[in-house]
């Protein structure tokens, strides 16, 4: 890496991407989605297919990772990314105004828009998350993930007030508007954010060094082969896979078994966040400031996590069933605030891992994880709502139900916890043998 590498502001400029990424996205996960559903009475099953094939398509993430490897730079995969992922905004929209006259064709349209949504999340992100890893110093990769990922909340937020307000009254016309500001806006503040970033931060790396590389294949039996890369991504997906399940079964959970309204299962979702945000400032914060103490490293970080949002899960399985006396609103918060802890953690190692492996492989790597956490989003979702449907049918009882799901989720955590600290107990003799194959390589070429 750079001795330049990126400041503090270098690194806000790399969040000014996430925001605009997570303006796009949630546009289409969110108000496109609403609009299907109420508007044109679809089926939430059809939107939830869109959202779930977006989520699928992060399994190409490895190749797009070494398209950027080979090429050297991740600027021009950045910017075509968030051009493919603007387009395939702006056409979201169009598609509702085209269900307004063919429902078929509309649907069409909607399902070109998500494969390009998808497609530009890959391409744009695998990079993105490439260039921090490359350019940030490791002692400052905690709180760059804390920084990056409260962007992309804020992108979030800005978006959903906005179209919630410009919405009101509702038109066809005001959400093409609507939608053409926020895709072109994300695409223009993306370039002007990234502009000459990379060649400052990174000066040294010219597209003609990493020109000779084994072909994608061979390239990914190298990177699968590392056990530490390997059992990471195994890590990341069984982690993602408990923390997507829960997100779209909380609120319900309120509402069947606390007989909460819809204002008050709204605070449940407030907690979590408001928990999450915590829990990632808290790392972000912590283990920049005592980067050198071993007892704050990320990985112990991750296991505090993951055991955190076990035993939250397990205090909800507690909670459904003592019913309306237990304080849900605290135990959802302290849910978040575990989430929270172990996003940012894991999100930092990813950075740590992409950038030690060495072999010019930080997009595929990344990308191999970003691939994990993709498709286990898209599982984890269905799975969640898709389980707790299907225990409410066949038991008869929302609180047997509810237990069930998030006892499952539990041990899909209490599984990532044992396999994070498994990865610390063999990393370090891992990745010293692989510095002393290199230099073993080294030598020989040297003729040593």
């Amino acid at each position: 890496m750079s001795s330049k590498g990126l400041g503090w502001l270098g690194i806000v400029r790399l969040g000014l991407v996430q925001t605009s990424i997570g303006a796009i996205v949630v546009l289409c996960t969110s108000t496109i989605n609403r609009l299907m559903v109420v508007e044109y009475a679809l089926p939430a099953l059809v939107p939830g297919i869109l959202v779930t094939w977006h989520y699928l398509l992060q399994i190409m993430r490895p190749r797009w990772g070494h398209g950027s490897d080979v090429g050297g730079r991740r600027t021009p995969w950045i910017i075509g990314g968030m051009a493919i992922l603007a387009l395939g905004g702006f056409i979201s929209a169009l598609a509702i105004s085209v269900m307004a006259y063919n429902m078929v064709l509309g649907l069409i349209v909607a399902a070109i828009a998500f494969t390009l949504i998808g497609t530009g999340v890959g391409a744009a992100g695998t990079s993105l998350l490439v260039l921090l890893a490359k350019s940030v110093e490791k002692e400052r990769r905690a709180a760059a993930a804390t920084i990056v990922w409260i962007m992309m909340i804020a992108g979030f937020v800005v978006t959903a007030g906005f179209i919630g307000k410009y919405l009101n009254p509702f038109s066809l016309e005001r959400l093409t508007l609507a939608a053409g500001f926020v895709c072109a806006g994300g695409f223009v503040l993306s370039c002007l954010a990234i502009f000459r970033l990379e060649r400052s931060a990174l000066p040294d790396v010219k597209p003609e060094q990493t020109q000779e590389k084994p072909e994608f294949r061979g390239a990914l039996k190298e990177v699968w082969q590392d056990q530490i890369a390997r059992r990471f991504a195994i890590f990341v997906f069984v982690s993602m896979l408990a923390y997507s399940a829960q997100e779209l079964v909380l609120e319900p959970f309120g509402a069947l078994v606390f007989d909460m309204s819809p204002s008050q299962t709204a605070l449940l979702g407030g907690a979590q966040h408001g928990g999450a945000l915590t829990g990632m400032i808290l790392v972000g914060l912590l283990a920049t400031l005592w980067s050198k103490s071993r007892l704050m490293a990320l990985r112990n970080w991750i296991i505090i996590g993951c055991a955190g949002s076990a035993l939250a899960l397990v205090n909800l399985v507690i909670a459904s069933r003592i019913g309306p006396a237990w304080p849900l609103v605290p135990s959802i918060f302290v849910l978040g605030l575990a989430n929270g802890i172990y996003a940012v953690a894991a999100i930092g190692s990813m950075f740590n891992l992409a950038a030690s492996g060495g072999e010019a492989r930080e997009g595929l790597r990344m990308g191999l994880f970003g691939a994990a956490q993709g498709v286990a989003f898209g599982i984890g979702g269905f799975a969640g709502s898709g389980l707790s449907d299907l225990m409410r049918a066949w038991l008869g009882s929302p609180v047997s139900a509810y237990s069930i799901v998030f006892g499952s989720e539990a041990l899909l955590f209490f599984g990532a916890a044992l396999l994070a600290a498994q990865m610390g107990q063999t990393s370090e003799a891992r990745r010293e043998e692989i510095n002393f194959q290199h230099q073993q390589t080294r030598m020989e070429m040297s003729g040593g």
